[in-house]
């Protein structure tokens, strides 16, 4: 799946991606070893997983 970091709230640890399937995931800082050089509206290529608070983004990655 690929999509856009919509926020990122750095001082919490997480953030949003506008995904092309017209969704928004939550990621946390834990499924990403890039959370640090990420930057709002970077396009970003993700993996959907299951949550007890709904779908998140998981295995994100800047995109190539």
């Amino acid at each position: 799946m690929t999509g856009t970091i919509k926020k990122l709230v750095s001082d919490r640890g997480f953030g949003f991606i506008a995904a092309e399937d017209g969704k928004e995931y939550f990621f946390h800082r834990s499924s990403t070893d890039e959370f640090d050089t990420l930057n709002g509206g970077e396009k970003v290529e993700f993996d959907i997983e299951p949550s007890p608070k709904g779908p998140r983004a998981n295995r994100v990655k800047v995109a190539a």
